[in-house]
């Protein structure tokens, strides 16, 4: 009896006929006398019926035939063994297969149960085909079940195999599991609105997800699309957020409020509600309520066609909900604490620089890397009676409240002793006995201060410097006679920290027109596992390779010029230029609408063609301006303040904005793979000499600078 235990055959069988698609149709028009199951019209009735069963089947079935195991499988199997067929249909299992049958638990499986009769289930299985003929290899999970298929007198004919493909499943826990690490890293619910809409969008592949919050009094929702392509720019900027009205009306509010899983597997869930088209053509919503001790939050996922909530499907949505509420909690606590640091830091830090007529001044202070408390980092610069410029920087150790407090005394009593009696060696020795006394009065003896202070001389840009333990300032020499910049750490005479009695000296310094001098604290040079020389070496040749003086620039350059893991300290910087010429500046408020960015073009064109600016420098700065202007008005929601700064070297340009929703991020992708929302950054990155952001009290500034390389009158 053909198919029975025995018989068996190498020959193959006619090639299908073309054009058929089903596996039916295939077997139909098999010539099966070339195999050991013989002409089909002789096949055991029991046999038979096992074939038609298969072939019916939703399920992705196959049937291993005689001692050769010729295979004869359904629709289903077929699509889940890709490019093998049609070719395997009716050959020998080890031929069809090929290095995949005599793997560890494939084929052995399938022949023990051939010679056993006893059925075997597999608790999973990793197949891995191509798809498609010269397609790339992809990886599937199944479990699958064997039993024997016996003949009309008993004995075994094949191997019945039943498949279940676990491969969702499988990815989706695997997903569960990344999903838990990357929620651990993130710190703001910014963050935590990246991860969990990425995390959706990958593991449920949905057409709409959303995520909301509460903000106290109102709820705001972040979403994502299908077809919505991010790059790293987008995903570096902060989500925009939109207003969720607080009504029961929309599911995510409903979930929120509830505190219940919602689940339409079929309808018009965001009918009443929809924005777009998108939402109107979701049919199919799952929202998931957030509900932690301070957060209360929600998160959807939508499909556009029906869609069956299993409960495995519900459960895993359940723990991913599980575990974004509590990294949301987690994100809201830390947003809290890390605000009123920053507030407590920046509002001992001035709001604002004097400005001169032949100097230009700016300062940075960086937070440490975690970011989360105040710390003993400081500078200041302000005018005397005399009219002469004070200029300092300095660091308390520490890294806490009490740093902090420490150091808004000593910026404080600084201020008053200076504009007594201005020359360093005698601010210096009042700072040392308040730092003294503050030592005395809290009966800690440790309080650490450092402080480098000068004093400018507008009239010829002498600066006199007096430093307490304090790394020396660097001078930028600008070019002279073609000469490259040059770059050096100023011999100021070294003198003992605060608060141990010690005597200062002074050294002099001038700024030649074009110079630039940079104080900064010992968090820009000191890395993990390097020396401090090596730090002062990096950050004296960044200054010498700037493509300018500007102090913009230099104070951006300087927090990035050190390779190596920073410390977990703070890092200020202050830098003064004297300049070639004086500039000419102008600014504009832009109010947060529509019209803003175009308003900008038009204004900033007049301006600098008013100021013979080259047409190509024009092009760019206003292409850049424009997205700066649109980057800042729609992810902050405030109005923009643009200023614009022009002397005979370069154009420098800067937006600024009074939100609190995080810094912009420098991107190094391609101008190619940048989409609108992130483009800008790419834009200034490829279009300007130099760019950066600076954070202040009151929100962030982002600047470009870009030179000029012809003569401006």
């Amino acid at each position: 009896m053909a198919g029975t235990r025995g018989v068996s055959s190498s020959m193959a069988p006619a090639l299908p006929v073309p054009g058929l698609r089903s596996c039916a149709d295939l077997t139909a028009a098999i010539d099966w006398s070339a195999t050991g199951l013989g002409p089909r019209d002789r096949w055991d009735q029991a046999v038979a019926a096992a074939v038609e069963l298969v072939l019916a089947s939703p399920m992705p079935m196959a049937v291993s035939f005689g001692d050769d195991f010729v295979l004869l499988y359904n629709d289903a199997y077929a699509d889940l063994i890709g490019a093998l067929h049609p070719a395997a249909l009716g050959r020998p299992a080890a031929e069809a297969f090929g290095e995949l049958w005599p793997s560890p638990g494939f084929g052995g499986v399938i022949e023990d149960v051939y010679r056993g009769g006893q059925p075997f289930l597999e608790a999973e299985t990793q197949l891995t085909v191509a798809r498609t003929e010269g397609g790339r290899p992809e990886q599937a999970f199944l479990t699958r079940g064997h039993s024997a298929v016996r003949d009309s007198r008993g004995a075994i004919a094949g191997v019945l195999t039943v498949a279940a493909v676990t491969t969702q499943v499988t990815r989706r826990l695997q997903n569960l599991g990344e999903l838990t690490a990357r929620l651990a890293g993130a710190l703001t619910i910014d963050d935590v609105a990246r991860v969990v809409l990425g995390y959706l969008i990958d593991s449920f592949d949905v057409d709409h997800c959303k995520f909301a919050v509460d903000d106290g009094a109102a709820f705001r929702a972040v979403r994502r699309i299908r077809g919505e392509v991010l790059d790293e720019a987008d995903e570096r900027l902060p989500p925009v957020w939109k207003p969720l009205p607080d009504e029961d009306r929309f599911p995510l509010v409903a979930a929120a409020r509830v505190g219940r899983p919602l689940f339409v597997a079929d309808g018009e869930p965001l009918g009443a509600v929809a924005v777009d088209r998108h939402e109107r053509r979701i049919r199919a919503l799952a929202a998931l309520p957030l509900r932690t001790a301070s957060l209360t939050g929600a998160l959807s996922i939508g499909y556009r066609e029906p869609h069956t909530w299993l409960p495995a499907e519900r459960a895993l949505l359940s723990a991913a909900a599980q575990l974004v509420g509590q990294a949301a909690e987690r994100a809201r606590r830390f947003e809290a604490q890390h605000g009123t640091a920053q507030l407590l830091q920046r509002s001992m830090l001035p709001e604002h620089l004097p400005e001169l007529e032949h100097f230009r001044i700016a300062a940075r202070y960086a937070p440490g890397v975690d970011g989360n408390a105040a710390g003993g980092d400081f500078y200041d610069a302000f005018r005397l009676a005399d009219g002469r410029l004070a200029i300092v920087l300095g660091d308390v150790a520490g890294h806490d409240v009490r740093a902090a407090a420490v150091m808004g005394q000593v910026r404080a009593a600084l201020r008053a002793l200076a504009l007594t009696t201005a020359e360093p060696p005698e601010v210096l020795a009042g700072l040392d006995r308040l730092v003294g006394s503050l030592g005395a009065e809290s009966r800690n003896e440790e309080i650490f201060v450092t402080v480098v202070y000068g004093v400018l001389d507008p009239a010829d840009g002498t600066i006199t410097l007096a430093s307490a333990g304090h790394p020396p300032p660097v001078l930028r020499r600008a070019s002279v006679a073609g000469e490259p910049p040059t770059a050096e750490l100023v011999k100021v005479p070294p003198g003992a920290p605060l608060g141990l009695g010690g005597r200062w000296q002074t050294g002099q310094v001038r700024l030649e027109p074009g110079d630039t001098i940079m104080l900064f604290s010992d968090g820009m040079v000191e890395r993990r596992g390097r020396s401090l020389n090596e730090g002062l070496d990096a950050l004296v040749a960044a200054a010498a390779s700037a493509t300018s003086g500007d102090p913009r620039n230099l104070c951006s350059l300087a927090t990035a010029a050190v390779p190596g893991p920073p410390t977990d300290d703070d890092v200020a910087v202050l830098a003064v230029e004297r300049a070639v010429t004086r500039s000419r500046s102008d600014s504009m408020r832009v109010a947060a609408e529509p019209t803003g960015p175009s308003r900008v073009r038009h204004w900033m064109t007049n301006r600098l063609r008013e100021w013979d600016v080259p047409e190509p420098v024009i092009a760019s700065a206003v292409l850049c301006t424009s997205e700066l202007t649109t980057n800042a008005l729609l992810h902050a929601g405030t109005p923009a303040q643009v200023e614009i700064d022009l002397n005979a070297e370069r154009l420098l340009v800067s937006v600024a904005d009074t939100g609190t929703r995080g810094s912009v991020i420098r991107t190094h992708d391609g101008m190619g793979s940048l989409s609108s929302r992130g483009r800008g950054l790419g834009l200034i990155e490829e279009l300007s000499d130099s760019w950066g952001t600076d954070p202040s009290v009151r929100g962030s500034t982002v600047w470009f600078e870009i030179l000029i390389h012809s003569t401006v009158d």
